[in-house]
């Protein structure tokens, strides 16, 4: 068996695991050397017990320890531990493919156009994210801002927290989570509610009392343990929706939109709304 299928094997089963067993398939998962894979070693070395291993493999599909660890070491006997470089192309590549089917799958027309309007109506937008969703968050706010919208994003615990008791009726805040357990994120979308302001949630989460909380619920596509972003980085899925919304946010109010969006590449470009290039 290759460490492909190995690898396989532990990522179906992961969403099955304890937090113990867990930390076994990410040592396993994240390993590149050939050691001592011995029960007693590998119990001592994760701090959980021999018994936590027996149970990990069998989850993954295995009838005990010894048949898993029997699997995963043979490609380093053979002198080919991981796979080859199409192999690993294709199986990221199909990995993507599966996500961008499922965006496609979870895209409501109606929605978008609802949000698109709630956000070209709105005085100001502010954009929460923090970790992966935040590098997203500061995307999407870039891009918004292009098309004249006044948006900040804001991903920093303390600032999510200040901003979220200032906001009120005349702003949409869009939040970002991919797991839908982010704290920090979450109060800021409650207290912003409470306060008056729109909200729309991006999310992968299904949690029930996670998505009552949004006004607007954008579903993003994920897989289980996407979120290590050990093979395909946690904020794809994410910006595959922000670019579907941003195409619907322009077609909302096309040439208004695309005016503001034309002026401010000008700007950028250091050109005078003219087109004509600014004498520095």
């Amino acid at each position: 068996m290759e460490h492909s299928k190995v690898f396989s094997a532990i990522q179906a089963a992961y969403p099955k695991l304890t937090a113990a067993e867990r930390s076994v398939a990410d040592f396993f998962l994240q390993n590149r050397e050939r050691g001592d894979f011995s029960s007693k070693a590998v119990a001592a070395r994760l701090y959980v017990s021999e018994a936590s291993l027996s149970r990990f493999a069998q989850k993954c599909g295995f009838k005990g320890y010894r048949e898993f660890i029997y699997e995963y070491q043979r490609p380093f006997d053979e002198g080919s531990p991981f796979l080859s470089f199409s192999q690993v192309t294709k199986d990221v590549l199909a990995r993507y493919q599966q996500l961008l089917d499922s965006s496609s799958r979870l895209v409501d027309e109606g929605q978008m156009r609802r949000v698109s309007q709630m956000l070209a109506n709105s005085q100001r937008v502010y954009i929460y994210g923090m970790g992966s969703s935040g590098f997203a968050a500061r995307e999407f706010a870039l891009r918004l801002m292009r098309t004249g919208l006044l948006v900040e994003a804001i991903t920093d615990s303390h600032m999510i927290r200040m901003n979220a008791v200032l906001v009120d009726e005349t702003v949409t805040v869009v939040a970002i989570t991919l797991s839908g357990a982010t704290e920090e994120v979450l109060w800021g979308v409650r207290e912003a509610r409470r306060r008056g302001a729109r909200v729309v949630l991006m999310t992968a989460s299904q949690d029930p009392q996670v998505l009552a909380q949004a006004e607007e619920v954008l579903p993003v596509a994920s897989e289980e343990y996407l979120s290590a972003g050990l093979r395909i980085s946690p904020q794809f899925p994410i910006l595959v929706m922000t670019d579907l919304f941003f195409a619907y946010y322009l077609g909302s109010n096309e040439f208004f939109n695309r005016e503001r969006y034309q002026r401010t590449m000008q700007a950028m470009l250091g050109e005078d709304p003219k087109g004509r290039e600014r004498k520095g």
